[in-house]
């Protein structure tokens, strides 16, 4: 019985193979090692440092490519191992081996599937941190404890990533949840992998809240934009910005009641506002209001073409019925489907704890292809 099942991993591996192939062509591995051997001659050049803000770059890139290359290398490596795994066990007509290859075979699919994705991001900023904004829709304590399920789902997520996240402003809730937030999510191609999630995302669920355990509807949207430290293309004139300064709320300690640290920025030209409190010093709350706007700039750029900041209008997220990208069910069945890709499951209790890649995924395929 053992050997029939060592020739079935035998063929699996086998069919593997071109697929390896085809994602060192798509990742296009030859020209990263060739750009990550020339960056590593320039940081060991004379005058690399004298410009900080080119070197820091440079940096960045060497070590998206340096990550790229490695987990490249450890994909074909794990397959060749399992490989000769394979053939050892089928020779020795070993059990045990076999167990042991058919857990590392599931951890190579999963790692391949993760490859395939990365594969599959060829924006601009695809490679930048992301930042992400919660804004429950209409329904007060409903909407707002629905923004924060979300919340931990993609901190999460974050988690199960290995990437790390901070919170740039935070607003409880009036009874639960939250009112708002805004989180950067620092990691190889976070934007990249996150851009699909935003919108609108509708909850189907009995309430905690209802006394009467009635089923209720919320709904609650979620903006995904890339963090932009620097960026020629977004220009934010001093004249432009309305500065405000007030004091924090909510956790943090006696130190956010005694001084005036957070900070609003309102753009005049488009009515964008962005908040930061979670920075002792009012300079460090302004950097993140400054990141944050000029991606939202970004965003609206991106999405109207526009080539000027004068000609950005914004654009109005309508938060309700009918706009969702995906629809989570809780009660009378349990389900999570996207409505753009039709991509669906009923593990609700997993998707609310992280597992979102293969939502992300569905995206990502059809976006290549056009689909999207």
């Amino acid at each position: 019985m053992a050997l029939i099942e060592y020739d079935v991993y035998k063929q699996k591996l086998r069919d593997l193979e071109p697929e390896l192939d085809k994602l060192s062509a798509a990742l296009d591995m030859d020209n990263a090692r060739q750009e990550a051997a020339r960056l590593r001659a320039e940081t060991e050049a004379d005058g690399f440092w004298n410009d900080l803000q080119r070197s820091r770059k440079t940096q960045i890139r060497l070590k998206q490519l340096e990550n790229k290359i490695t987990r490249q290398e450890k994909l074909i490596g794990a397959w060749e191992d399992l490989t000769a795994l394979c053939e050892m066990g089928q020779e020795a007509d070993d059990a045990d081996l076999l167990s042991e290859l058919k857990n590392e075979y599931a951890d190579l699919e999963k790692q391949v599937e993760e490859s395939r994705m990365t594969a599959l991001l060829s924006g601009e900023y695809d490679g930048s941190n992301a930042i992400l904004q919660f804004h429950p829709g209409a329904g007060g304590t409903e909407a707002q404890d629905w923004a924060q399920m979300l919340y931990r789902m993609y901190t999460r997520w974050t988690e199960r990533h290995g990437f790390s996240y901070k919170i740039l402003n935070y607003e409880d809730g009036d009874e639960a949840g939250l009112k708002s937030a805004t989180i950067s999510i620092e990691g190889e191609n976070a934007y990249g992998l996150l851009k699909s999630e935003s919108g609108v995302h509708r909850l189907v669920r009995v309430s905690p809240f209802d006394a009467n355990a009635r089923r209720h509807t919320s709904f609650t949207a979620v903006e995904v934009m890339p963090e932009m430290d620097d960026d020629n293309s977004i220009e934010i004139r001093d004249e432009d910005i309305e500065m405000q300064v007030y004091r924090s709320s909510g956790a943090g300690g006696q130190h956010v009641n005694k001084t005036s640290s957070a900070v609003r920025l309102i753009h005049k030209p488009t009515g964008i506002v962005v908040a930061s409190q979670q920075e002792r010093s009012q300079f460090q709350n302004k950097d993140n209001c400054m990141k944050m706007l000029r991606a939202k700039l970004l965003e609206l750029k991106e999405r109207q073409h526009a080539e000027k900041i004068s000609d950005i209008k914004g654009v109005q997220m309508k938060i309700e019925w009918g706009s969702q990208i995906r629809s989570y069910v809780f009660m009378p069945y349990q389900l999570v489907k996207d409505t753009r890709t039709g991509f669906e499951t009923s593990a609700v209790d997993a998707v609310m704890d992280g597992d979102l890649d293969g939502f992300l995924n569905a995206y990502l395929t059809k976006l290549a292809t056009g689909e999207i």
